[in-house]
């Protein structure tokens, strides 16, 4: 058998294990012959490939982004669409493809499925927000950046006695935010999913302060504060008519100010969370993700994805991983909020 591997949307530490793990366990327990589609769906639709010899995978692993490229190509778009794909597939003898990437590249993978092409899945996001998985690749590796730049972050603050506002991803959802701001201690944590007033972050600043503390605020970019009906964003749309999410530390930083008399300085960490080597657990995560998606292309499981349940990788149907969003529970967010202030 021979099977394309695409990785699409926004690159994450991660992605090459998932091919190593794809062709080197292909190779080794099937005989499976690998090409790659370069930039994502922008390959599949424009045939642009490469083969992947095992001599290929050797030691990528430990590499961060994707060896593969990627973009934000929409399938059905630009002379795309299922039957150029079948097309293109059919003329390079390829039989069934495997798609890496987050919701956008699921949805269209599950349409081309509906279409009758042979797509598995590999779910694919630094913000965790994907359902139907206990976690997703690049995560841990996105944390553990944010949590090493929000202690450097501490140490500066506590010398000039300011407070320290660190923004990190999260369009939606706040898990990274969650999970660096309790691994750094922060005073402060603010999502998306949870409100929470000028006043109300003021009082957790001023707490801190009288404590003795220099102040640290971690916030996640889509967080919306109380009274506001949407995020931060001034830098226009992207390509799929999202704004351009980014700068609500910025523009916290001088209302804090103002507030609380303490002067408060604002970090972005950006994209450097998607950037590097990933950790041991990524690796680990995403190479059994990669072995996985080779099961399910032998056992004909068209339209799933393979998902962590606990510690086991199981099959899950694309419908169970797209349109809901899997939130910070409220449960989760009030077990922070105790150490709040």
């Amino acid at each position: 058998m021979k099977i394309g591997i695409l990785t699409s949307g926004g690159d994450c530490p991660g992605l090459n294990a998932v091919i190593r793990g794809a062709v080197l366990k292909g190779i080794a327990v099937h005989g499976h012959e690998f090409v790659g589609f370069l930039d994502g769906w922008r390959g599949v639709v424009e045939a642009d490939t490469i083969d992947i010899p095992r001599t290929m995978v050797r030691g990528i692993a430990k590499q961060g982004g994707t060896i593969l490229g990627t973009s934000r190509t929409n399938p059905f778009e630009n002379n795309g669409g299922p039957e150029v794909i079948k097309a293109n597939m059919e003329r390079l003898g390829i039989d069934a493809l495997i798609a890496i990437g987050g919701e956008g590249t699921l949805a269209a993978a599950k349409r081309l499925t509906d279409a009758g092409l042979k797509i598995v899945g590999v779910p694919k996001t630094v913000d965790n927000d994907l359902d139907a998985t206990d976690y997703t690749f690049g995560f841990d590796t996105a944390v553990e950046i944010a949590t090493e730049a929000i202690d450097r972050l501490r140490t500066t603050g506590e010398s000039h006695h300011r407070c320290m506002i660190a923004e990190v991803m999260g369009r939606h959802v706040g898990w990274i935010a969650l999970h660096a701001g309790m691994a750094s201690g922060a005073h402060a944590i603010l999502i998306p999913e949870q409100k929470a007033s000028m006043e109300q972050i003021a009082e957790w600043v001023v707490s801190a302060r009288d404590r003795g503390r220099a102040p640290l605020v971690v916030v996640a970019e889509g967080f919306v504060p109380d009274g506001q009906e949407t995020p931060h964003s001034e830098r226009g749309l992207d390509t799929f008519g999202r704004p351009r999410l980014g700068g609500i530390s910025e523009r916290l930083a001088p209302e804090l100010e103002a507030m609380t008399g303490i002067e408060t300085r604002a970090t972005v960490l950006g994209h450097i969370q998607r950037g590097g080597v990933p950790t041991a657990f990524d690796r680990v995560l995403a190479t059994r993700l990669g072995m996985a998606a080779i099961d399910s292309v032998v056992e004909g499981r068209w339209g799933t994805m393979v998902s962590l349940n606990g510690t086991d990788i199981v099959h899950v149907g694309f419908d169970a991983a797209l349109g809901n969003l899997k939130t910070v529970p409220k449960s989760r967010y009030d077990e922070a909020a105790v150490l709040f202030g």
